[in-house]
């Protein structure tokens, strides 16, 4: 019993082991729930279920940092909230480019949640070796903090300026040419299988085949790790607890997942939230490079800034465009 003990309360990476299996049995249980009960059947998600899906995951989140403030204090509890929106508002870009990654493969809606489900797999072990990797950074030089700021700050502030928008060209995406030239691919989908056996046309013989979904989903989990070079030292600037890095990360990304099927037919209304997410980026970055000035930012002022940037560009950008019409690039 005492070495039973020793093991749930030895810290790992600065927490005890026993939070990180919480954690981990809390996130399993959901996405066990959300494909065995809610999605066993494959079926298009229509907005209303989006919604309700997504309000499911982010109180999952929100109680969670309620967990956090019980266990670790309020301030920890500010700083996942804050990672918490951070993270959210900084992979809504991301949407985009999953809407038109599916769009490209033309992946019905009925088979979109199973891609993007299995996506968050491998999101939770490619944010893990990730955010692993910055913290030994920070932890062994300090300076590491101040590149990500001031890679913040750059961002922040090309976002803020920039006009143009950036559509990556699938049809010559390096990764999909590899992916044709070494891998053999079937054009069907095959009722929302990844993989498939079928005879090989040079000789009959039955042979492993990708279907579009694994290449879509490839393609997925390559641009979320093109996303989490910002989001994750956006992060890292906030807190450089672990704990509270990680799990404000997945909690974040599990709750985007789930609200990609309402937000991917209104993206094109969010016109100022680009300028919003500069000025946060700005914001976090300028903290790190004023901390010998003014000492620590409240986790709770950061935390109101963050919203307020982001609450004030998502209001004002429905209201400019309340007369657009709807666009839905899905298909069914």
């Amino acid at each position: 019993m005492t070495a039973l003990h020793a093991f749930f309360t030895e810290p790992f990476l600065g927490t005890p082991s026993w939070f990180w299996l919480a954690f981990i049995a809390i996130v399993l249980a959901l996405l066990v729930f959300d494909l065995g009960v809610l999605h066993r059947d494959q079926h298009a998600i229509e907005m209303r279920e989006s919604l309700l899906l997504y309000s499911g995951y982010f109180s999952a989140g929100l109680l969670f940092g309620g967990w956090i403030w019980w266990q670790l204090g309020a301030s920890k509890a500010m700083e996942f909230y804050t990672g918490f929106l951070v993270e959210q508002s900084l992979s809504m870009d991301n949407v985009f480019v999953m809407a038109m990654i599916l769009g490209f493969f033309g992946i019905p809606r009925r088979y979109q949640h199973r891609v993007l489900f299995w996506g968050i797999l491998g999101v939770i072990v490619l944010r893990a070796i990730m955010i692993a990797l910055g913290t030994v950074l920070v932890q062994r030089f300090d300076w590491v903090l101040y590149v990500f700021a001031a890679f913040l700050l750059l961002t922040g502030v090309k976002m803020l300026f920039s006009r143009e928008v950036a559509h990556p060209d699938l049809a010559h995406n390096r990764v999909l040419k590899f992916l044709h030239r070494h891998t053999r691919i079937s054009d069907e989908l095959h009722q929302g299988r990844f993989l498939v056996r079928l005879r090989d046309p040079a000789n009959g013989q039955r042979r492993l085949y990708a279907t579009p979904l694994l290449l879509a989903l490839v393609l997925i989990e390559l641009a979320d790790l093109v996303f989490a070079v910002d989001s994750v030292p956006a992060v890292f600037a906030i807190t450089q607890d672990p704990f509270i890095v990680y799990t404000s990360n997945i909690f974040a990304i599990l709750g985007l997942r789930a609200l990609y099927f309402a937000l991917a037919a209104l993206m094109h209304r969010f016109i100022y939230l680009k300028y919003a997410l500069a000025l946060v980026l700005i914001f976090i970055g300028g903290k790190i490079f004023l901390h010998g000035f003014i000492g620590k930012v409240p986790a709770l002022l950061s935390l109101s800034v963050t919203f307020g940037l982001l609450a004030g560009g998502v209001l004002l950008s429905l209201l400019k465009t309340r007369n657009h019409p709807a666009k839905d690039r899905q298909a069914h």
